[in-house]
């Protein structure tokens, strides 16, 4: 089972990649997803990047955990939930992109701490980490497996058109973990496919 387990991830991260040049729709979102019978309702209309405002109520939380609304730059180009962090709660996950292209991706997630609370995780811009980020400029697609986040962009060579990616393509595996001040995405694996 191990040695078929990154070509099960590239496989199955397969079916979310778009190739470099595709347009997205990025709709308005108006959705409820929960586990059992906890969960939340997200509305974004995706209208501009610069102002665009997400509406999130908890269902089925404690009283304290109140819904909200902040500011976001970029568009949603999708949620889902899961257990991200192996509490048994159901976390929100958004997936961003700061450019109308869907170039330049990030997730932020949204944890339920035991359903009385509700805190933030951030994934860290690739373009800072130097262990994963040769041949990284942009077109990144996201994905979730088992409560593993995938991150899957193509692989660029230093004489590539921007359009003509030629070097593969690169999934990155992703667990969210303490961290000083609250929770964070930690990169645990890599892996190349031509």
């Amino acid at each position: 089972m191990k040695s078929r387990y990154p070509y099960l991830l590239s496989l199955l991260t397969g079916l979310c990649f778009l190739t470099a040049g595709a347009q997205p729709a990025f709709t308005k979102i108006d959705t409820t997803m929960k586990i059992g019978k906890v969960g939340y309702h997200v509305t974004v209309r995706n209208r501009s990047l610069t102002d665009n405002s997400i509406a999130v109520r908890p269902i089925g939380m404690e009283s304290e955990v109140q819904p909200f609304n902040y500011p976001l730059k970029g568009r949603v180009m999708s949620t889902q939930v899961d257990d991200l962090n192996g509490d048994g709660y159901p976390d929100l996950i958004l997936f961003i992109y700061t450019d109308s292209n869907a170039v330049h991706g990030t997730v932020v997630c949204i944890l339920s701490e035991a359903n009385k609370s509700l805190v933030p995780c951030y994934l860290a811009d690739i373009s800072y980490d130097p262990k994963v980020n040769k041949g990284y400029k942009g077109y990144d697609k996201f994905s979730l497996l088992e409560g593993t986040l995938l991150q899957r962009f193509p692989i660029y060579e230093p004489n590539d058109a921007n359009d003509k990616p030629t070097g593969g393509s690169r999934t990155i595996m992703y667990r969210v973990a303490k961290a000083e001040g609250g929770w964070k995405f930690n990169r645990l694996k890599s892996f190349d496919t031509k």
